[in-house]
């Protein structure tokens, strides 16, 4: 019965291997290439590197290895921004080393590697010698700058030299020296050389984006603390100040776009550089820089550069929704204001309404009781021409009694009419 495997099985195995180089023997030549690459030119470089190929072996999607020519091989290995492109020349030629153009076999391959699609980040040219006296031999014949002259002991033994610059032709230059290194871990000891120089390239792209991040963070650090002085000026309007706070988060929300991924990337490859630098147990030499001295001399600015970035991009964030929290509070506290000022105008008018309406309840009871007096009057004087009695003293003993009796009837008439009391 066939396993029902979990369909990323095949491919979390194969990223536990190692992708190995070949074995390295000494005298040789490396050239490599680091590229970044879009998804679109993936498929292509996979088209170029299955056409040049006289032999390819590919048991790892992400690792490919094979034979270019006679005495030449390749190892190929995907990145997750990338890709990069060795090419082993199993020979001591110079001439290799110093201007693979000039070498009539080896010319068609550099170009076909140098026209892969991508943008290289990083290209190098490294000559294994099996000895010092050889590899200076060879050190002489390199326009290295004596200033910036790296070497150092790495691994149990082997020695390196270069100064990490850009020759004329785009490359740079490593010159290392096997002194007795077995071929399996010359091999695992160069890779971790190049694998250092390629993740230190690969983390200080995050440098250009931070530099270029800095004048903004500057200019909103401003903006805020402008705004954070006109949220205490009753005089600026709360739609200006929501609206100056609405624009400065989005440049905020900007810039954390544009340099999240690339320096969350720096701090990944920075790792990795000191982790490659660990396993390489460098020793220094007198009278030169170690190659732990020059990474870090030159890379951890630069890494802290792209970490400082993006703590002032968090700081300013908090400080943004600090300031947001205050706007608010101000806005509420305006409304709970304006809404306490319109409650003690809505009771300073119904007090006036019910005085209004008491001062008309009372005109009604005295002006139901003229003309109820003045009823009584008539009727009065009408029996009054029968029957002769004081219509006067009659007048005066109806008076109170008809004012409390229009009184209490208005009175009983206004609760039944607003449901007041127990008589509905």
């Amino acid at each position: 019965m066939a396993l029902r495997e979990h369909p990323l099985r095949q491919q979390v195995v194969a990223e536990m291997h190692l992708r190995r180089w070949p074995p390295l023997r000494a005298p040789g030549t490396i050239l490599q290439w680091v590229r970044t690459l879009s998804e679109d030119q993936r498929a292509e470089e996979a088209a170029m590197i299955a056409a040049g190929a006289t032999q390819l072996v590919s048991d790892n999607p992400r690792h490919k290895e094979g034979t270019l020519a006679d005495g030449v091989s390749f190892v190929w290995e995907g990145h997750s921004e990338g890709s990069s492109l060795a090419m082993f020349v199993a020979r001591g030629d110079p001439a290799c080393f110093l201007g693979p153009s000039g070498c009539a076999d080896l010319a068609p391959l550099v170009a076909w590697a140098e026209a892969m699609p991508g943008d290289v980040i990083r290209a190098t040219r490294i000559h294994l010698a099996a000895d010092e006296p050889s590899a200076l031999a060879i050190v002489d014949r390199v326009d290295f700058d004596p200033l910036e002259m790296v070497s150092c002991q790495v691994g149990a033994g082997s020695r390196l030299w270069s100064d990490f610059r850009l020759q004329g032709d785009g490359y740079g230059r490593l010159v290392i020296a096997a002194n007795g290194a077995e071929p399996h871990d010359f091999s695992r000891l160069v890779k971790r050389v190049q694998e250092l120089g390629n993740y230190r390239n690969m983390a200080l792209i995050g440098l250009p984006a931070a530099r270029a991040a800095w004048p903004t963070l500057n200019a909103v650090e401003a903006q805020l603390r402008e705004l954070g002085a006109q949220v205490s000026d009753p005089e600026v309007t709360d739609d200006v100040l929501m609206a100056e706070l609405s624009e400065l988060s989005l440049d905020l929300v900007s810039v954390a776009t544009a340099i999240n991924y690339r320096m969350s990337a720096t701090v990944a490859y920075a790792r990795l550089v000191e982790e490659r630098l660990d396993e390489l147990d460098v020793k220094p030499i007198a009278g030169f820089q170690s190659l732990a001295e020059f990474s870090r001399r030159r890379f951890l600015p630069a890494v802290r550069t792209c970490a400082a970035l993006t703590e002032r991009e968090r700081q300013l964030s908090l400080r943004a929704q600090q300031l947001s929290s205050l706007l608010r509070v101000r806005i509420e506290t305006r409304i709970e204001n304006q809404n306490a000022r319109l409650l003690g105008s809505m009771e300073r008018s119904i007090g006036m309404q019910l005085r209004l309406q008491q001062l008309v309840e009372g005109l009604s009871v005295v002006a139901l009781s003229y003309y109820a007096i003045s009823l009584l009057h008539y009727l009065l004087t009408g029996i009054g021409a029968r029957w002769h009695f004081d219509e006067d003293l009659v007048l005066a003993v109806a008076v109170p009694v008809t004012v409390l009796a229009v009184w209490g009837t208005i009175h009983r008439l206004k609760h039944r009419l607003l449901g007041i009391g127990g008589d509905h």
